[in-house]
């Protein structure tokens, strides 16, 4: 059974203790310094009287402070008043000397208390861990965590030297939190998963305030934050795709609904996580890191048959033609929902697929559709996807024509010429000879001559030229520029995949001519560091665009190492 100190009953001999320290401080004959058993029989009463439960901590202190003070003004300050000049300076660094001795001298404070202090400190928090972590649920074991560190911190404060603090409190946390940390975290009913699931804010503030001074103490909270939101997000991916087949099969105009849908719970998600990570997590970077690993992790799926590229461009797509579709949306909400697509695309690897569906999506709003929304927020949407993107030149054309994706392209490059040449057209398009010559027929030989032709003859020539018709006429206020039905979406994607190709030759070759001699493993790797920014590029593809670099005589294999490869001038 523990025994109760009590101040006045241990006074007695606390006060012998402290006389005899003044007479060896004052220098008194016959005084001899403190025998190991009478120090350590004092040393062990002060210690059980300032750590015992239930002790009145100001009568204490008070009663530490009184004969402090008594000992200041009858024995230091009238030694040092009484004496004058060098005497006095003497006798002051005598005090001096003095004072720093009744602190303790710290080797023996360090070596005779705090090394044992800190030991029995371990020992009590572990059994108190063992205890708690099987009784209470993760919050209620913060709580009791918080409230022992503050405890901690507040004994230092009144009873310890400053010196003890970080250690005593590296204690508490390495024994309550860090030891425990991981069956704290993924406790069943009120882990780390639970709190996130349920929104528990306060809980999970108090969690990132418990671990972030901790050395590696975030690494196990960001790493469940990071599978929460991976898990969360791959559950609305699976739904959407399962929705968006079925809605493909019964009814197209459901299926745009799902896909509706399903990036606006993409972006509520995202608005969801990113609030824990701005208020819960206080912005740091390694929630932030978590956060887009995961949202790169899903986000790159395909869903319902389409890329996460392609239902982003529709979407947003609907909200700059029509405000929303069927809700009808203010300018605010328009512009906020436009900046939370754009944060999004962040995290998709085909930033050109998005950039290039956005593009055949603006030609056909500019040029045909009179309920797209103002031009401000056409200003703003593109601005914004070249910040993101750091490509996409889109030009406004206000012609009030129905035609193709194709069409209106090529209607697009007379925005920067008054005349053209088939050689220009079929290089600003970028499109096979055959294209070239059905989209140029149908706008410049077929009934509606949007396009005037040199010479004025019915068939197209690799010769001809071609202007704008200012001249042109018809009564209908829209009109529709017939072109044979085409897979455009295909189309779009042989493109991209071109362009790819056409990306990594010249990455390839930018490389290799700054590098002259690069290993193979190395020379994909820059690669692929380039051209992240718009697309991941697949190994597999580098490699065969390599060899068709070899092939053209722009590099060519060290003879006597085949993984290594050499620039030609």
């Amino acid at each position: 059974m523990n025994t109760h100190y009590k101040l006045e009953e241990v006074w007695p001999q606390m006060e012998d203790g402290i006389r005899k320290l003044k007479n060896i401080l004052e220098g008194v004959p016959g005084e001899s310094q403190f025998d190991s058993d009478t120090y350590m029989r004092l040393y062990t009463t002060v210690y059980n009287l300032c750590t015992q439960q239930g002790r009145d901590d100001d009568v204490i202190h008070g009663r530490y402070i009184e004969t402090y003070h008594t000992y200041l003004r009858s024995r230091v300050l009238p030694a040092i008043q009484e004496k004058h000049d060098v005497f006095m300076l003497r006798e002051l660094m005598n005090r001096w000397a003095n004072h720093k001795v009744i602190w303790g001298g710290l080797d023996y404070y360090l070596n005779d208390f705090e090394k044992a202090f800190l030991t029995d400190t371990a020992d009590y928090y572990t059994r108190k861990a063992s205890s708690w972590i099987q009784e209470d649920s993760c919050p209620d074991y913060m709580i009791k965590a918080e409230e022992c560190l503050k405890r901690e911190k507040d004994s230092v404060t009144k009873y310890l030297h400053s010196i003890t603090e970080k250690k005593l409190l590296e204690k508490v946390q390495e024994h309550l939190l860090l030891n425990n940390a991981q069956q704290l975290l993924e406790k069943e009913h009120s882990g780390c998963h639970v709190l996130l699931r349920d929104d528990k804010t306060t809980d999970l503030d108090r969690m990132y305030r418990l671990f972030v001074n901790i050395k590696n103490g975030l690494n196990p909270i960001t790493a469940a934050f990071k599978l929460h939101v991976t898990s969360d997000g791959t559950s609305i991916v699976i739904q959407a795709d399962d929705a968006m087949a079925t809605g493909k099969k019964e009814d197209k105009a459901a299926a745009g609904l799902q896909e509706q849908a399903f990036v606006r719970r993409l972006i509520e998600l995202h608005d969801k996580y990113y609030a824990y990570v701005t208020n819960c997590f206080k912005k740091d970077d390694l929630f932030y890191k978590a956060l887009k690993e995961a949202f790169e992790e899903f986000c790159n799926k395909d869903v319902g048959g389409s890329s996460v590229a392609e239902l982003f461009s529709t979407f947003s797509d609907g909200i700059l033609r029509k405000g929303g579709s069927s809700e009808k949306l203010s300018d605010d909400a328009i512009e906020e929902t436009l900046d939370r697509i754009v944060t999004l695309l962040a995290y998709i690897d085909d930033k050109d697929l998005f950039a290039e569906f956005c593009r055949k999506k603006l030609a056909r709003r500019l040029l045909f559709d009179k309920n797209s929304v103002d031009d401000a927020h056409e200003r703003s949407f593109l601005t914004k996807l070249k910040q993101q993107c750091g490509t996409g030149e889109f030009q406004k054309n206000p012609v009030d024509l129905i035609v193709s994706t194709h069409q209106a392209c090529l209607l697009m490059l007379f925005n920067d010429s008054d005349k053209l040449s088939y050689s220009e057209i079929r290089a600003g398009l970028n499109l096979t000879d055959d294209d070239v010559v059905r989209l140029l027929h149908s706008l410049s030989c077929a009934k509606y001559k949007i396009l005037t032709k040199e010479p004025n003859t019915k068939t197209i020539s690799k010769k001809d030229s071609f202007s704008w018709n200012v001249e042109f006429t018809d009564k209908m206020r829209r009109i529709k520029i017939p072109l044979p039905p085409s897979d455009e979406k295909k189309k779009v994607i042989e493109d991209v995949d071109k362009d790819r190709r056409f990306a990594i030759d010249a990455s390839i070759v930018r490389i290799m001519k700054a590098r002259k001699v690069l290993q193979y493993n190395e020379l994909v790797t820059a690669c692929v560091e380039q051209l992240s920014r718009m697309f991941k590029p697949d190994f597999k593809v580098i490699k065969k665009r390599i060899e068709d670099l070899i092939a053209r005589e722009f590099l060519e294999r060290d003879k006597d190492n085949t993984n290594t490869f050499k620039y030609l001038a």
